[in-house]
């Protein structure tokens, strides 16, 4: 690591696209929240995902998160319809077949209480009679689109779906839109990624 490096934790907000290079007029891009030169995103979120985005100039750091041979924890907190029951859970933390792939073991548990997240904008939309809870699941690996695949595999669509951290890295007090650069002990245990426990 040297000085010259930049590492940036972004809360993404809803309906931004995880580039700088803007495609439609409609669709806002990082360029319009973060204005340091030549940072890119480790990774990606979906534009209607929100949550935790790493960002850095540190080529060897991005090829090793890139490369799904440095497995890492990524945690999302996660709204579907309806209630899931003990065995959709139980399928999401021993795999579920998404397409042509059967998903890793992952960490699944069912929320007791509504996390304390901002107000998304535009808020998502409810169905009349239809309750929702809150799942927290932590991965191991990042296909496209990999956790709404996975609840819809067990039959509950997601609503929301927000990451809250990867690795040790957490979002903590930073609201959506906002960036920081990583403290000393975050950078202290970079070198770290790619060596999570597996799950078992």
């Amino acid at each position: 690591m040297t000085n010259q490096h930049r590492y940036i934790i972004f809360y993404k907000p809803y309906g931004v696209l995880s580039q700088f290079t803007k495609e439609t007029p409609t669709h806002s891009t990082l360029k319009d929240y973060i204005d340091v030169p030549d940072v890119y995103p480790v990774g990606r979120l979906d534009w209607d995902s929100e949550g935790l985005l790493l960002l850095t100039n540190d080529g060897q750091l991005q090829h090793r998160l890139a490369h799904p041979r440095f497995a890492h924890q990524r945690t999302y907190w996660v709204q579907v319809e309806r209630i899931p029951d003990t065995e959709a859970i139980k399928r999401l933390q021993t795999g579920v077949e998404i397409q042509d792939y059967r998903t890793q073991p992952a960490e699944v548990r069912l929320l007791l209480e509504e996390p304390q997240l901002p107000e998304r904008n535009p808020p998502i939309r409810f169905r009349k009679n239809v309750p929702t809870a809150w799942l927290e699941m932590t991965l191991t690996e990042g296909k496209n689109r990999q956790v709404r695949r996975m609840t819809a595999a067990v039959g509950f669509g997601t609503l929301r779906l927000v990451r809250v951290s990867i690795a040790h890295l957490q979002l903590n007090d930073l609201r959506p839109g906002q960036w920081r650069d990583l403290t000393g002990s975050e950078l202290k245990s970079l070198p770290n990624f790619g060596k999570s426990k597996s799950f078992p």
